[in-house]
């Protein structure tokens, strides 16, 4: 870990936009589950939290890495395709902004981790589209096996990748999620699978450090690895900047 707050990476992280109750209020408000904090603190960053809101992609000039964070589905207008009955909870101006933070990064070359919902919009917004309820592809719900319950999977990783450098050729991780990559944009390369063919982790040709993974690494406190792989590359940006 870095020896003091100002030689720590600043690490952007996309937030929700919904309505929520606290105290008195029931307002609309940007929030983010305290795990993606935790775990960027834990290894060795500052969190900096980036609402669908007022998007300015200048933003990232003062950031070393970018999390684009899990979250609700994304819209099927954006890649051309009619909703599934199963596809009900959408945000379309969160997809905007999202994609409008993924094209600065990877034109910036900016230490990027999209997380589940994350992947997704990474492949969207470079040209693929997505299955939109993953049971009908898979037979199973194993994936998001119930309300708020994250599932365990098994992956199997390409070795000469960096989740591979990261995890080797297997991993146990967390997820929650019905749907994943279907058309697999160009320039994007699979480099991790479940046992049932999804799609689990995704890099950027050409970039140093732009992944997407179909789990929940922050939701395991015991394994930041991947966490910690982004957070030491925003270092090297920010010894540079």
């Amino acid at each position: 870990m870095a020896s003091n707050d100002s030689d720590r990476p600043r690490i952007g992280i996309t937030t929700y936009l919904e309505p929520i109750i606290w105290g008195v209020w029931h307002r609309d408000a940007a929030l983010l589950p305290r795990v993606y904090l935790d775990s960027v603190v834990a290894a060795g960053g500052v969190p900096v939290l980036l609402p669908p809101v007022g998007t300015d992609p200048s933003i990232l000039d003062m950031l070393d890495g970018l999390i684009i964070a899990g979250g609700c589905d994304v819209d099927p207008a954006s890649y051309a395709a009619e909703p599934h009955p199963e596809t009900v909870d959408t945000r379309p101006g969160r997809d905007e902004h999202e994609a409008i933070l993924i094209r600065a990064a990877l034109d910036a070359d900016l230490p990027l981790l999209a997380i589940c919902r994350g992947l997704q919009m990474l492949n969207v917004t470079l040209g693929g589209t997505l299955q939109q309820h993953l049971p009908d592809a898979v037979a199973h719900d194993e994936h998001r096996p119930s309300p708020a319950i994250f599932g365990r999977t098994e992956v199997k990783i390409e070795p000469d990748t960096k989740v591979g450098s990261v995890f080797g050729e297997h991993a146990t991780v967390h997820c929650y999620h019905h749907q994943a990559l279907d058309r697999v944009a160009d320039g994007l390369r699979v480099t991790a699978w479940a046992g049932d063919g999804t799609v689990e982790a995704a890099e950027v040709d050409g970039k140093d450090f732009a992944v997407g993974v179909q789990w929940h690494p922050e939701e395991n406190p015991e394994d930041l690895r991947l966490i910690a792989a982004l957070v030491a590359e925003g270092k090297k940006r920010s010894t540079r900047r």
